[in-house]
């Protein structure tokens, strides 16, 4: 549903860094997926689905595309 690469729903925070993480290491979903089940504070939000698509809500402005 979403246009992005799996890896962008993957918020490069602080958090993240304290991990010792890198985001190279996530770039399939089935990687993303797992990351995220392990540290669900990783996913970026909001996630807003209308219909058949939705848009990772960062900036705003993508929300009122998708509207």
């Amino acid at each position: 549903m979403l246009p992005n690469e799996p890896a962008e729903l993957i918020r490069e925070d602080n958090h993240f860094k304290q991990l010792g993480l890198s985001i190279g290491d996530y770039q399939s979903a089935d990687q993303v997926i797992e990351l995220l089940l392990e540290h669900p504070k990783l996913m970026q939000r909001p996630v807003v689905v209308r219909g058949d698509q939705a848009v990772i809500a960062r900036p705003s402005e993508l929300v009122e595309e998708l509207l």
